[in-house]
């Protein structure tokens, strides 16, 4: 049973990969995969040594066919002959038989359950009999039993890869696009290898919506406890695109996991060079790793509150926050920038500004605008100024004074562990006033979270904006000097509130830095952030894959120019596929997909229906803005 304030890493089984051990008490590993064709023997092997000398601990190569997984031999001998001592994974998809024979060179196979026997996905709706899916699942078993006698044999780990966007017509039709088919999925296979006595396991599922992710990894877990299973499980979030909005979304899916003590191994998937994914992994991993042998939180979990199937918290609004209303992005500027507008149009602009006990001389239009209660009261015992779009925030010590001022919306900054007894007497009485929730302890998620368990054990329905302060400067010297400062604090920033945004406790965020990492980067992180856990949408998401050996166009280079002609469109999602075997299933997300079909041709889809085939690729970015402008003129 997870502990929702206090960290402690899940207890696992060990996994045997090659020398490397996975679970149990062994550190979480970092591991990445390379782009370049499995049956280049030299390009791999070049690859793969620079991910091992970024620290990658592990490396997965794709083998779509028989002669690339023949060809691990002739890699694995290769790396090894150059001092390189790390494990390698084939990753398997739509052939079994690829699997068997990549199961004796490599010390690990991924099989995805979801193409591994079942037939190629049609998203046709098929009804199966109690009988007809016993059948199914016979003839999963009755391949599988050779593949598992070949890995025992060869002592060859097996990493079982469910993703969101290759389920199968089978599991779709039954459980639906859903995290409980996701969860099934990977059970119907566990409890083959179980029954076979088969535990050198990873298991992983993934997908490229954060919240799909998080969700299918919480009931995947309790799942597995249910069955008295422990495997170790490999953490990623597919197609998480690349630059900063990459390394944001994966650190929010991934961290809201590891921060609730679940995850042994971990990619973070960039459309980036592999070697490139490491030192996040690494930050990542260390950073939460940080949190260990904090002082005990003593709270307790509110009865209504349900960490399998989490719903938004019900809050009643105070003006535009909580409600219905979309997370809230406050940010802090000196009276003097207060009313500077940010770099670009197509940026958003914080919704309050705290501008502590000085308003700025000209207010901004349409800008909303904090100060501190005892400048906010002056102003109003005086009357020098209107306070129009002005609203105070009250530290614990200024509550006596809530009720004296009259404004729709007030603000109180809150710290788990202050005496409850005036403070929820406060809010109950006061509903325009918004929880500022704060934090200077070890674990911030653990003492975060046991605030709004407060609030809620409380019968509280005020809105909470949650806080975060760091201190990020170009000055700082650690480490990590393959993670600019900035990166750092976005890493930090979206894996602290990964999981308070799961578990639907997030009306607003707070993103403050003590450094010079220009405020308007903070502002915007924040913002990428509530992107990140598909709680706002304020500018065009990317799902792009990394790249692998079934890449046959130049991803990084088409990625770019959809990118520049895209960016204006606030809200849509595009995804950029390199290949068929996750494209159309993880754009059941996507308004569009690029997809690539073969040696330089593309087929475009809206949704999951591909409505151009096989354009040449010099041409698929123009046709695939054409789609978009002649659907946005449709809808006009």
């Amino acid at each position: 049973m997870i502990d929702l304030f206090n960290f402690q890493r899940r207890k696992t089984s060990v996994t045997h990969v090659g020398a490397l051990d996975i679970g149990g008490d062994n550190p979480v590993r970092v591991q990445s995969m390379t782009t370049t064709s499995t049956d280049d023997t030299a390009g791999s092997v070049a690859q793969a040594e620079r991910i091992i000398d970024a620290g990658g601990e592990l490396v997965r190569l794709t083998t779509q066919g028989k002669r690339e997984a023949e060809n691990l031999k002739n890699i694995n001998a290769q790396l090894r002959a150059d001092g390189y001592m790390a494990p390698l994974c084939a990753d398997v998809h739509f052939n079994a038989n690829v699997a068997d024979v990549a199961a004796l060179y490599a010390e690990k196979v991924r099989i995805n359950p979801g193409n591994y026997v079942d037939p190629a996905r049609t998203f046709k709706k098929l009804e199966y009999t109690d009988e007809e899916y016993a059948q199914e699942l016979q003839k999963i078993e009755d391949r599988l039993v050779p593949f598992i006698n070949i890995c025992k044999e060869n002592h060859t780990a097996v990493r079982i890869g469910v993703n969101h966007g290759s389920l199968s017509d089978r599991i779709r039709n039954r459980y639906g696009d859903t995290p409980e088919g996701i969860v099934e999925s990977c059970m119907e296979f566990l409890r083959i290898f179980r029954k076979y006595q088969f535990n050198d396991i990873v298991i992983s599922i993934k997908s490229s919506n954060t919240v799909v992710m998080v969700q299918s990894v919480r009931l995947l877990v309790a799942e597995m406890d249910k069955e008295g299973m422990h495997y170790p499980l490999h953490l990623g979030v597919t197609e998480a695109g690349e630059g900063e909005d990459g390394r944001i979304k994966s650190a929010v899916g991934i961290g809201a996991l590891l921060a609730d003590g679940i995850g042994d191994t971990i990619r973070v998937s960039l459309s980036e060079e592999p070697e490139c994914e490491i030192p996040v992994a690494k930050y990542l991993t260390w950073y939460i790793r940080s949190h260990e042998k904090h002082l005990l939180i003593p709270a307790e979990q509110a009865p209504d509150f349900d960490y399998l199937h989490p719903k938004r918290r019900e809050t009643v609004a105070a003006g535009n926050i909580g409600g219905d209303n979309v997370p809230v992005v406050i940010a802090t500027r000196k009276a003097e920038h207060a009313a500077v507008a940010v770099s670009s149009p197509e940026l958003p602009k914080p919704d309050y500004i705290y501008v502590q006990g000085e308003l700025p001389e000209k207010l901004a239009k349409n800008q909303k605008y904090i100060l501190d209660y005892d400048a906010y009261m002056e102003l109003a015992n005086s009357g020098k100024r209107a306070l129009d779009g002005v609203y105070p925030i009250f530290p614990v010590t200024g509550m006596p004074f809530i009720s004296l001022l009259k404004a729709d919306v007030k603000f109180l900054v809150l710290k788990y562990g202050t005496p409850s007894e005036e403070f929820l007497a406060c809010l109950k009485t006061h509903p325009e006033v918004v929880v500022v929730c704060m934090t200077s302890h070890q674990n911030r998620l653990g003492d975060q979270r046991a605030l709004v368990h407060q609030l809620m054990i409380a019968g509280v329905k005020n809105p909470v904006v949650f806080a975060q302060m760091y201190q990020h400067s170009s000055s700082d010297t650690n480490t990590f000097k393959a993670i600019s400062p900035k990166e750092q604090l976005q890493l930090e920033a979206a894996a602290d509130m990964g999981a308070l945004m799961m578990d639907g406790l997030t009306d607003g965020l707070w993103l403050m830095n003590n450094g010079d990492i220009a405020q308007e980067d903070v502002e915007q992180t924040a913002f990428a952030i509530l992107q990140a856990g598909r709680l706002r949408m304020v500018k065009t998401e990317y799902i792009s894959c990394p790249g692998c050996g079934r890449t046959l166009y130049d991803l990084r280079t088409t990625i770019a120019r959809i990118k520049e002609a895209t960016k204006g469109m606030t809200g849509l999602k595009v995804g950029i596929m390199g290949c068929i075997v996750n494209g159309p299933g993880e754009m059941a997300d996507a308004d569009y997909g690029y997809v690539g079909a073969g040696p330089n041709k593309v087929s475009l889809y809206r949704k999951q229906v591909c409505v151009e085939h096989n354009i040449p690729e010099e041409e698929a970015v123009e046709h695939l803005l054409a789609l978009i402008k002649a659907d946005q003129q449709g809808k006009q």
